[in-house]
């Protein structure tokens, strides 16, 4: 039986290439969210950490101090101790902070820079710095604690149970809807054959199905807490005592108090 002319034939398809960057910028983008999530989860050991409860209590005090500062040598020992302490932080850690102190820092300097030109340079300079330190030493905290020890820190301040519950629900959330986001435009990429002239169309569907896979979520979570009593009483592990590693950030802070009162007269 002869082979039909037709299955021989070489099939030379070569479909229009089109531009898909959005989707290579979205996958790239629920990526870092997603490895951002997962990293400050934690799950390893505390061993050679200090307590949260001691860092969220040095970062407040660090803030209230700076925000209330009028001297300069006090601003700039504060901005001392903080880039000596992100100096001894993991490369990760460094580039986060000083990515998101440079933008706030070069932010408040651009709103400030008419005030600088029209004579009061110095209390613009002091504002810049000002913001640096705060967002470097609140960026810091963020990026060097794992987000179950901030809740538990937390909950040892008696701060409300429902402010903890959302805050913890929404990280939660935040990472279940990421990787169903990462899901669905890995699907699209490998779908997306030749030219598509109906982007928008692909995106709204995306956006669609997160939208109700987030209520089904939410309409879970309801019922789970129904089914199992849920009082809106947010319960957390005990945490450990202080240890030896926990006084050095305490004496920083006494420090601090000292050198804000030395320098205020």
């Amino acid at each position: 039986m002869l082979t039909p002319n037709w299955l021989l034939r070489d099939e030379a398809y070569a479909p229009r290439p089109d531009k898909d960057a959005f989707i290579d910028k979205g996958i790239r983008s629920f990526l870092s969210l997603l490895s951002v999530l997962r990293r400050r989860a934690g799950g390893g050991s505390e061993q050679g950490r200090i307590d949260a409860r001691v860092g969220l209590a040095c970062t407040f005090l660090l803030v209230l101090l700076v925000s209330l500062s009028q001297s300069m040598l006090f601003l700039a020992c504060t901005a001392t101790l903080v880039l000596v302490a992100v100096s001894l932080q993991r490369g990760q850690i460094i580039r986060d902070v000083m990515k998101s102190s440079v933008a706030a820092g070069l932010f408040t300097l651009a709103i400030m820079l008419p005030s600088a030109i029209w004579g009061n340079a110095a209390g613009a300079s002091r504002l810049t710095i000002k913001v640096l330190v705060c967002v470097a030493a609140v960026r810091l905290f963020s990026a060097a604690t794992e987000w179950r020890r901030v809740t538990r820190a937390l909950a040892s301040f008696r701060v409300p149970d429902i402010f903890i519950l959302v805050l913890d629900i929404t990280l939660r959330s935040l990472a279940l809807l990421g990787e169903l986001s990462l899901g669905l435009l890995y699907a699209l990429r490998l779908r997306s054959v030749g030219r598509n002239p109906t982007k928008t169309r692909a995106l709204s569907g995306i956006a669609g199905t997160l939208f109700l896979r987030s209520q089904q979520m939410t309409e879970d979570m309801h019922s789970a807490m129904e089914c199992r009593g849920f009082t809106g009483d947010y319960r957390t592990a005990r945490a450990p005592g202080l240890r030896l590693i926990d006084i050095v950030p305490v004496l920083i802070g006494a420090g601090l108090i000292g050198a804000f009162f030395l320098t205020s007269v």
